[in-house]
């Protein structure tokens, strides 16, 4: 079983961007890469190379399932672990969201002191 280190947050609010870093980095332990958009995270994507994506669902320009789908277009992503971070959590919503190919949703507001113990557990339940 490979072990989560690497992170990249695609998420285009700052405020919302620097608490999660902090979050993961501080709390968590992690790498995190930070991309401010859908179109940002398809060129780092490689070489950051992220062991999951956190990535926000609604982002001007690309929103987080288009960014999900061209993902999966890249040589060698089809499989990257993808959690998608939504204030939209209604069950038919999560539903959505997992049917696109999102390994599960966290919803916002997060508690940044709690945020790397979800994602933790997302990729374990998946992973382990």
């Amino acid at each position: 079983m490979n072990t989560l280190q690497r992170i990249l947050c695609v998420e285009d609010e700052a405020d919302i961007q620097a608490v999660a870093r902090m979050a993961l980095e501080l709390v968590g332990h992690f790498q995190v890469g930070v991309c401010s958009s859908g179109e940002e995270a398809l060129r780092e994507v490689r070489a950051f190379a992220p062991d999951l994506v956190l990535l926000d669902v609604m982002m001007p320009g690309m929103d987080g399932p288009t960014t999900l789908n061209a993902l999966r277009e890249l040589p060698g992503l089809q499989d990257l672990p993808v959690v998608f971070m939504t204030a939209k959590v209604q069950p038919s919503e999560v539903a959505l969201y997992r049917s696109l190919g999102a390994l599960d949703v966290i919803a916002k507001p997060f508690d940044p002191m709690t945020l790397s113990d979800q994602v933790r557990g997302i990729w374990e339940k998946h992973r382990g």
